[in-house]
């Protein structure tokens, strides 16, 4: 659920709207049985044991499958923004803005919402260490927008 939840915080680094688009993405795709509100969906998300507000319960497989398909919807939706973000990595020396930007909002998010005393957040917020780390998150947001992105993103969540 960790990595899933990383996935989600960075679409909504991308989408400034983005607790509402994965709630609509929900209902677009009939998940609103898995997935009734924006508040069952934080509680999900709050099985991630770095967040401050962890919660102790387990996610169960269907809303670990609507999670995923939410992901790859939501992903395919803002893929040509991915793309821009992982081109600004790739050149930058002469673009360094979108990569910057999202690096910096992404930070600026986990340290709101994660426990900021954990060891692996304090990683995650350090931009030395975390660099490539947020680079593979893209990568795979980019790479689960193909015909097969639902079973590719959920081989590479479960094999973590």
């Amino acid at each position: 659920m960790e990595r899933l939840d990383l996935l989600l915080l960075a679409l909504e680094t991308i989408d400034l709207n983005g607790n509402q688009s994965i709630f609509n993405i929900a209902e677009k795709l009939h998940l609103k049985e898995t997935l009734p509100s924006k508040v069952y969906i934080w509680r999900l998300r709050c099985c991630n044991p770095m967040r401050k507000t962890s919660t102790i319960n387990k996610i169960n497989t269907n809303e670990f499958d609507a999670l995923i398909k939410v992901t790859v919807e939501m992903s395919n939706f803002l893929y040509p923004y991915i793309r821009a973000i992982l081109a600004s990595k790739d050149n930058y020396i002469e673009k360094p803005k979108l990569w910057d930007e999202f690096q910096t909002r992404y930070i600026d998010m986990i340290s709101k919402r994660f426990n900021n005393e954990s060891i692996r957040v304090m990683n995650l917020t350090d931009i030395s260490r975390s660099n490539s780390f947020f680079n593979i998150l893209l990568f795979n947001l980019a790479l689960c927008i193909s015909d097969n992105g639902y079973q590719r993103l959920k081989n590479i969540l479960i094999r973590l």
